[in-house]
């Protein structure tokens, strides 16, 4: 077969915008402090996500060592167990994984990915992490102001929120609602730099339709998070107002121990579609980068070519659309007009679609595929297991019919759980165990990240499997404990202590996890600039780990998409995106 030769440069459109001229500080202060380059300031937002994170953690453990073996622990009361529920939650939800996916991996992935030198803003930049970081620290001072954190749970619902007798009715709700105003000042400064960088700052010949799914995923989220969180935002700065000045926006005419208070005319019904206009997209705002990362690390490790790359593209804009329409199914029980049920119940069926043909797609990559079974593919193949089966129970809550007699049980936190918890958490780790060679240059140590797999996948099926058994049972959730319910067996409270031996012991194993990233980080194997043979740009850096400005004197020409594997006739089972066609295609003819 002749081979007609063209200028490789024709199949490479141009950057959409010219060099940048970087600042590349020379002291410690300026590096971590003042630092404008996106990949410190990930790994500053991913550290201190982590670092509240782990607090949550703790707080579920005491959670559990209640609910397991109730009045054992005199320091546990009633008020305190609310306030650690309502901490976990919020802390996990927020602080965690949005700040983990979108500042964390989107900082450190989006510019490397796309072929950028860095963020288009990068001063902009550095003060959405010293916002953020501001953020956490007056939500952590919650827990040492009279009175304690807010104990209303992680939803904030007034008018019990702002009421006294509730735990954390004074300076702790007042904290958790300023911490909330700023982690949004703080995430939409980040957020513009994502979006603009996405859609301005590519390398040449890097068409959208090019981007890695993981840069996808972080772009559409972004996009929701950009439109959702202001609703969260205004709700806070009107509670604040209904507590702090007496305004009536949330707190209708309301007697309290006693008193008539001032408040007439507020919707407390108003509060709760303004916040879950927010939370349920938050729950894609969390899912949308997980759904990214992953099928980029099934591409990589299966050594397949992604199935149905437009498809999965076009399902990540139609659920991040579909999301802003299903968020009352949370509120069946609210007091809302009964035939807004019939709507947000056919409407959660239809986003159960797009996200259906997401794992669809990852089942037919996986097919016939060179698959390794690294740690990374594994916490991948753990998080398609949890996520379907949480999804699945998701469609029990999204019927009318079927959620009333369950809603506040122990099965809303099972699947609630399994999709916000257990399944993005899962991606969280096969992403830090994919990507942190290239961060480090180091690979993390294999039997440990082994161990650490296989103890919080199956103690995480221990731990809420069974609690979908409780919630039929009729065991509610968010009580301190179980007393005088004839319809609730004996046996549930021994079910109940097992969840909480099983939970204890998945806390503990992640501290194995954190001595890896420690250990391999001083002792870790070597890992070259590309050990995974994946063809993203980020693994074709001439330096590991990249230097500011990533690649060197000139960025690099993409011709072609992100997954090029196993291509027929070529010398190796990957093509980098930066590979010119010329030289694969004179390879091909030169075989036949």
């Amino acid at each position: 077969m002749d081979y007609v030769a063209h200028d490789a440069s024709d199949f490479a459109p141009p950057a959409e915008v010219g060099e940048m001229e970087l600042y590349h500080p020379k002291t410690f202060i300026g590096k971590y402090i003042w630092s404008q380059d996106a990949k410190v300031i990930g790994v500053q937002y991913a550290i201190t996500a982590i670092a509240v994170g782990l607090v949550a953690l703790v707080l579920s453990g005491i959670m559990r060592l209640q609910l397991g073996f109730p009045g054992t622990f005199s320091f546990i009361t009633p008020s305190n167990y609310l306030q650690f529920v309502t901490m976990h939650g919020m802390i996990m939800v927020v602080y965690l994984l949005t700040a983990l996916f979108l500042g964390g991996f989107g900082n450190y992935l989006i510019p490397l990915m796309v072929g950028a030198r860095d963020m288009v803003f990068p001063y902009v930049n550095m003060v959405s992490y010293w916002v953020y970081l501001f953020a956490v620290l007056l939500l952590m001072a919650s827990f040492f102001v009279p009175g304690g954190p807010t104990g209303a749970g992680w939803t904030l619902y007034p008018p019990q929120a702002i009421l006294p007798g509730t735990p954390g009715a004074d300076w702790g709700i007042i904290l958790m609602l300023v911490s909330l105003a700023f982690f949004i000042i703080g995430f939409t400064m980040g957020g513009l730099n994502y979006v603009v960088t996405v859609l301005q700052a590519r390398t040449r010949g890097m068409t959208l339709m090019r981007m890695p799914l993981t840069v996808w995923g972080i772009f559409m989220a972004t996009i929701l998070a950009l439109l959702a969180f202001p609703a969260l935002f205004v709700s806070a700065i009107m509670m604040l107002l209904d507590h702090l000045l007496g305004t009536s926006f949330f707190m209708p005419a309301v007697v309290s121990q006693g008193q008539l208070l001032g408040h007439n005319g507020g919707s407390p019904v108003l509060f709760q579609h303004l916040f879950w206009f927010f939370g349920h997209p938050e729950v894609y705002i969390v899912a949308l980068p997980a759904f990214g990362i992953v099928s980029d690390l099934i591409s990589v490790n299966a050594r397949r070519n992604i199935f149905g790359y437009r498809m999965m593209v076009w399902a990540l804009v139609a659920i991040g659309g579909l999301s802003f329409i299903v968020w009352a199914h949370h509120m069946y029980v609210s007091g809302m007009n009964p035939y807004f049920g019939f709507f947000f119940a056919t409407t959660t069926l239809i986003i159960a679609v797009p996200t259906a043909l997401k794992v669809y797609n990852w089942i037919l990559t996986l097919w016939r595929g060179n698959i390794r079974l690294n740690v990374p593919m594994l916490f991948a193949l753990g998080f398609m297991f949890s996520f379907l089966h949480g999804g699945l129970t998701g469609l029990f809550l999204g019927n009318v019919t079927v959620d009333l007699p369950l809603s506040d049980t122990m099965f809303v936190v099972a699947h609630f759980h399994m999709v916000m918890a257990v399944a993005p958490i899962m991606v969280v780790f096969g992403a830090i165990y994919h990507w942190y060679p290239k961060i480090t240059g180091r690979l993390l140590n294999e039997p440990l990240g082994r161990i650490h797999f296989w103890f919080t996948f199956l103690g995480t099926y221990a731990i809420y499997l069974p609690m979908h058994y409780l919630g039929f049972l009729g065991v509610p959730r968010r009580y301190y404990a179980i007393g005088g319910t004839d319809f609730i067996p004996a046996s549930a409270q021994s079910l109940n202590a097992g969840i909480s031996i099983a939970a204890l012991i998945v806390g503990a194993v992640q501290l194995v996890f954190l001595y890896n990233l420690v250990w391999s980080y001083f002792k870790g194997k070597p890992s070259g600039g590309n050990p995974w043979g994946a063809t993203t740009l980020e693994w074709q850096t001439p330096d590991t780990p990249p230097t500011h400005g990533n690649f060197g004197a000139t960025l690099p020409v993409v011709y072609r998409w992100a997954y090029d594997y196993s291509v027929p006739g070529a010398d190796t089972d990957f093509i980098p995106q930066n590979v010119p066609l010329q030289k694969t295609a004179s390879r091909n003819s030169n075989k036949t």
